[in-house]
């Protein structure tokens, strides 16, 4: 099977639903969603979307600032370094089924540097 790259809404759709089902179902991060902050994922699940495709797609149909929610999610309960390292290896995990390309690639990099600032960050906070 040939896969190719992220080019629309619909595959950014296809990402952050595969990629949610990894999440719901993983020992390591799961209980950020379930337990800490009982998500409601109906809501959630959309603004990801408009997340991923501003990033990857410069649509800005996001509007928000995703760092006080995360601050107040590791206040609550502390994210760690295998916690982001799992998130990332999902994430590219599930892009690595499903696209292959520039955007793909860019799309797993992005990840990786917002892991990187919301760690720095969660750092910063907790001194």
């Amino acid at each position: 099977m040939v896969k190719r790259d992220i080019e629309n809404r619909a595959d950014i759709e296809a990402l952050v639903n595969a990629f949610y089902l990894k999440v719901e179902k993983d020992d390591v991060i799961r209980h950020f969603f379930t337990d800490v902050v009982k998500l409601d994922w109906s809501k959630h699940i959309p603004v990801m979307y408009d997340f991923w495709e501003s990033i990857l797609l410069n649509t800005h149909n996001y509007k928000g600032n995703p760092m006080p929610a995360h601050v107040s999610l590791n206040e609550k309960s502390p994210m760690k370094k295998e916690h982001f390292d799992r998130w990332i290896q999902l994430f590219s995990a599930t892009i690595d089924e499903l696209f292959q390309g520039e955007k793909a690639e860019q799309a797993k990099t992005r990840a990786l540097s917002i892991a990187t600032v919301m760690q720095i960050k969660m750092i910063q906070k907790s001194k």
